[in-house]
């Protein structure tokens, strides 16, 4: 019995490891090699051609559910203010809970310009 009851055990610490790995797979950035996270400095975050793009991009598909006039409860308000630009790209690339993944939508570019939109003074969801 004492050998039926520690195989249990084993099988349960091995379930309680993956799912523990599967809750941090679902919340961490995708691992992508051919994709670098970008540096956003205040040159590209200020360029007006950069925001620019990223108002078409937002316009295009963003503000349908993260957009004013989608509110209440289709998507979170953003708060651009307290979000990192790196962070906001990372979601936009690779989505998140209910959010799909724009990486094969939109550009690498367009997603970057969005979030220069996104972080912009003119952005008001």
């Amino acid at each position: 019995m004492k050998s039926g009851f520690s195989g249990l055990l084993v099988v349960v610490a091995a379930v309680a490891v993956l799912t523990s790995q599967l809750a941090v797979a679902q919340t961490a950035p995708a691992a992508v090699p051919d994709e670098p996270v970008p540096v956003f400095d205040q040159k590209y975050l200020r360029d007006p051609a950069n925001i620019k793009v990223g108002q078409t991009v937002w316009n295009t598909q963003c503000m349908h559910c993260h957009g004013s006039k989608a509110y209440p409860g289709k998507a979170p308000k953003l708060k651009p203010g307290e979000s990192d630009p790196v962070f906001l790209f990372d979601r936009v690339t690779y989505g998140f809970k209910g959010m799909p993944s724009w990486r094969n939508v939109f550009t690498r570019e367009e997603r970057k310009a969005l979030v220069a939109w996104i972080k912009s003074d003119g952005f008001a969801p």
